[in-house]
């Protein structure tokens, strides 16, 4: 497969749970990823938070947060974006690939639960730019954690 389009189904994967799979030829799962998305995102009402987050008004989204739905968010995002990656590089996928992925999820999750009262220098962050700032320290723990371990723990196959 050609690598612009294994990245093109990653990227739509990004975009909307549920397209790479769709891309990947994965039916089923891709439009389960993508009911779940739209159900999570109705139910936590996830874009009045985006526009109340990026209006500069994390109050108004915290008030407007559904956390107990909003917290399967990250998990359903993470894994899309990761299946539609494992599908795409099958054969070429590195050992322990899922940890960035899987402790990026980790790290948004906690970002939310924490969202309501954590600071940063001061500044309420938010249901959405504290999640997506611990995305970052999320992929790096991944990415350190993949290094360490490609050579210790044992590889399982992907079928």
């Amino acid at each position: 497969m050609r690598k612009s389009a294994a990245i093109e189904k990653i990227l739509w994967s990004i975009a909307l749970p549920g397209f790479g799979q769709l891309l990947n030829g994965k039916f089923l799962k891709g439009l389960t990823l993508l009911g779940l998305e739209f159900i999570i995102n109705q139910k936590s009402h996830l874009n009045q938070i985006i526009i109340a987050s990026f209006q500069g008004d994390p109050s108004l989204a915290i008030r407007l947060t559904d956390y107990q739905w909003l917290m399967f968010y990250p998990c359903v995002y993470m894994f899309a974006i990761y299946d539609a990656y494992r599908d795409t590089f099958s054969a070429d996928i590195p050992p322990y690939s899922v940890f960035p992925f899987a402790f990026t999820a980790f790290f948004a999750t906690i970002g939310i639960m924490y969202s309501p009262n954590f600071r940063i220098f001061g500044v309420l962050l938010g249901p959405v730019w504290l999640p997506l700032l611990l995305c970052f320290l999320g992929l790096l723990a991944g990415k350190f954690l993949q290094f360490m371990f490609k050579n210790k723990l044992p590889q399982t196959p992907h079928p």
